[in-house]
């Protein structure tokens, strides 16, 4: 399989890239790790008549703390989130999600901003970062804007991300103390792509109930699936095993599930109970004074 013929330009800075952008249109796409993009374009499935790799350009990749919240470069690597010191201990749950990526190869070349944009339905990181209530940085030559995840991520394949935009930060707000953060994924045996995941945010008080529930499933629709019914079954109670249980069992209430060929609609309403309670009973775990 081979992808119909387009131009390319490697620019070496962001308003290069964003020139480039402007003056190609929306028959250019924007590249950066290419593990989304570059199979779509082998099947035919997207044949942009430009790309524009954006790996030359110095300073959209790197993780750091700015005030209260994790600041992450667009072009940084899965493999990067996955063993980031700074992720593991202030919000494991990314660095969950991002270490059960695909495999080896392409952790180490996927970027973070490449996982957004794309919005592949059975990506990892939406569902995380959503759950997370990241926000995403926008930038074209008009200047930046931010957006949230519950508000970028329409449905399959489409984001808020408009043609001559590109994304630059992924900003995570910093779970305080009392907080935990968990992911759970049963992934596709062949591709590593979900068929059912869960990204949780559980937060409980010094009273032992919750005061804070942020529950993300993958699978269950064309976007990452926000649990409020999950969300408002736990807040307030006492986080035992029953109540997580209980919780979890709403976890698809109100999606609309249909077969497909990893799993009958029945099947992944099962499994997002059970994968929601493993990701909130990951996130109790680790909850620290």
């Amino acid at each position: 399989m081979e992808p119909a013929s387009f131009a390319y330009f490697a620019p070496t800075s962001l308003n290069e890239a964003l020139d480039l952008l402007e003056q190609h249109g929306q028959d250019a796409k924007l590249i950066a790790g290419g593990h989304s993009l570059l199979p779509a374009m082998k099947l035919r499935l997207a044949e942009p008549s430009t790309l524009i790799d954006l790996m030359a350009i110095p300073g959209l990749s790197g993780i750091r703390v700015d005030g209260d919240t994790l600041v992450i470069g667009a072009l940084t690597v899965h493999a990067d989130i996955a063993r980031s010191d700074l992720v593991r201990q202030r919000v494991p749950g990314l660095s969950d999600a991002a270490s059960v990526i695909g495999d080896q190869q392409v952790r180490n070349r996927g970027t973070i901003g490449g996982s957004v944009a794309h919005a592949d339905p059975g990506a990892d990181l939406p569902v995380m970062l959503t759950a997370l209530d990241a926000t995403f940085v926008l930038t074209s030559r008009n200047g930046t804007r931010t957006v949230a995840a519950d508000d970028f991520f329409i449905d399959f394949f489409a984001t808020a991300l408009d043609p001559l935009e590109a994304v630059t930060e992924i900003r995570v707000p910093l779970p305080p103390a009392g907080t935990g953060t968990g992911y759970a994924k049963l992934g596709n045996p062949a591709s590593g792509y979900v068929v059912i995941s869960a990204g949780a945010l559980i937060g409980r008080g010094v009273d032992g109930r919750c005061t804070r529930a942020h529950v993300a499933v993958g699978g269950l629709a064309g976007g990452p699936w926000r649990a409020t019914a999950t969300e408002t079954t736990l807040t307030g109670r006492q986080l035992t095993a029953q109540a997580i249980a209980a919780a979890a069992a709403v976890a698809a209430e109100g999606a609309e599930l249909d077969d497909d060929n990893f799993a009958s609609g029945d099947y992944k309403r099962q499994l997002a109970t059970v994968y929601a309670q493993r990701a909130i009973e990951a996130a109790v775990g680790r909850i620290n004074a």
